[in-house]
């Protein structure tokens, strides 16, 4: 009688530990990393302001460690020290950073990527400008943006998770500020606008989230919707 061969022993399946989860202490050391290389030109605020929700939305180191994989630095957990100059991905020195924007009887467009000097004037006579401030990188955690308008008018735009501080005065024009309510994240970058008008205006527009892709006149329109 031919006896039929045993089968063979399956093979065991490896027990995998689910991955470690993230603690509150953790996500915030991420977004302290992220906030860093913000400032050193390697992140644009729109690009810091998603990785951030990401971050405070992670559940896992794993989910952390994905945030910063992409940036230099020996552990995703640890912030990088900022030190010496940067240069970019694609061998290039960082861009130099906009001091001054102008325009006189015409207009201008600051808007894509950009580096925002830590102190920005912006003066606008018979002209206007539109300053997107969405994908721009900063070179401080408080930027200071002086704008002016003589017979002229000025449109900044600015993520609505951003710290932003509006001041300055009017003579026979105006300031307004548009856009989303949504209060500014805890720790964000700030900005401060000082507005300034002789017979001109200025609006700063909060623009939700969403818009971060959008064309500008997209983005107004969505941001008039969050008011």
């Amino acid at each position: 009688m031919t006896t039929q061969p045993e089968p063979a022993d399956q093979p065991v399946e490896p027990h995998v530990l689910p991955s470690v989860r993230a603690s509150d202490d953790e996500r915030e050391q991420v977004v302290q990393a992220l906030s860093e290389h913000a400032t050193t030109g390697r992140l644009t605020l729109a690009e810091l302001e998603e990785r951030i929700g990401l971050a405070y939305r992670s559940v896992t180191r794993d989910d952390l460690a994905k945030l910063t994989a992409d940036l230099p630095g020996s552990s995703a957990l640890a912030p990088v020290a900022n030190s010496g100059p940067v240069v970019r991905s694609d061998g290039g020195q960082r861009r130099s950073a906009t001091k001054w924007i102008v325009a006189f009887m015409g207009g201008t467009e600051k808007r894509g990527r950009w580096r925002a000097a830590e102190r920005i004037n912006a003066v606008a006579v018979m002209g206007g400008h539109d300053i997107d401030l969405r994908h721009a990188e900063l070179d401080a955690d408080d930027t200071t943006i002086i704008a002016i308008t003589i017979m002229g008018g000025m449109d900044i735009y600015v993520p609505d998770t951003i710290d932003v501080e509006v001041g300055g005065f009017s003579l026979m024009g105006g300031t307004g500020e548009r856009g989303s309510r949504r209060p500014a994240r805890a720790g964000a970058p700030r900005i401060k606008i000082l507005a300034y008008n002789l017979m001109g205006g200025i609006d700063v527009w909060r623009l939700p989230e969403e818009t971060k892709d959008m064309t500008l006149k997209q983005a107004k329109k969505a941001a008039k919707r969050a008011e």
